[in-house]
């Protein structure tokens, strides 16, 4: 299924208690194919995500209720789908507390519409990405000792135990595991997975590799799973697992 296909049936759920913010960003996607239905409380929020479950929620931090913070710890065990923080840009301890219980991709306000869409488009090819992939011409499935991981199934095992990842935990591991003994750089994985450039600031990969060594098991202080290269980036050791 093409990214365009895809998009015609794609449900958000928005959750903004800026009427005039939530009505631009609705009247914007629906240009685009997409449908959007707006919550505009938090405390109403968390049942409303898990009851309508939709393809992706934009979520606001500043809610009447309940946080966006709150609201994205309380859901995430439960909710798989992509979670889409707006912060402002003054909140950097905000997008980062956010990425790290469990938010996928963050905008800050003022919200660029193109930029939005672009982090929506991205977040749903990785969703989808299982969808065709397994034709025979691409590898699907890695296997390391005790560690597993299904690219069709967007499952990964260790010890024989399911692991519960997010869309971009998963993301980032397939990534790192598919390129297993070679040197990724911050550059190379923003590109690979946000399509964009490392500025030099961003934290985004460097919390979600805190988290994933967190998942696996690896040691924090001394990972020997998920190493750093300084300097560099990262690599994914091939053996050590154990």
């Amino acid at each position: 299924m093409s990214v365009s296909a895809q998009v015609a049936s794609i449900r958000i759920l928005l959750i903004e208690d800026d009427v005039r913010l939530s009505c631009l960003i609705q009247e914007y996607l629906l240009q685009q194919g997409m449908r959007v239905d707006i919550e505009s409380r938090g405390d109403s929020a968390c049942e409303r995500i898990l009851t309508d479950n939709p393809d992706l929620v934009i979520l606001d931090l500043m809610l009447p209720g309940m946080n966006g913070l709150d609201i994205c710890k309380t859901i995430r065990p439960d909710y798989v789908g992509p979670i889409l923080m707006l912060t402002a840009r003054d909140e950097d301890i905000d997008e980062v507390v956010g990425l790290e219980i469990g938010a996928d991709d963050y905008v800050t306000k003022p919200v660029q519409p193109r930029v939005l869409l672009a982090r929506i488009r991205g977040l749903l090819r990785r969703t989808h990405a299982s969808e065709g992939c397994c034709d025979g011409s691409e590898q699907n499935f890695l296997h390391f000792d005790n560690f597993k991981i299904s690219h069709s199934a967007r499952e990964v095992w260790l010890d024989n135990h399911v692991l519960n990842l997010t869309t971009n935990e998963f993301d980032l591991l397939w990534l790192l595991a598919s390129h297993a003994g070679e040197v990724l750089t911050r550059d190379q994985i923003l590109e690979q997975l946000r399509g964009i450039d490392y500025d030099g600031l961003d934290r985004s990969v460097d919390i979600r590799i805190s988290r994933l060594r967190k998942k696996l098991g690896d040691n924090t202080s001394r990972p020997f799973r998920i190493k750093t290269v300084r300097g560099k980036g990262y690599l994914f050791v091939k053996e050590a697992w154990f």
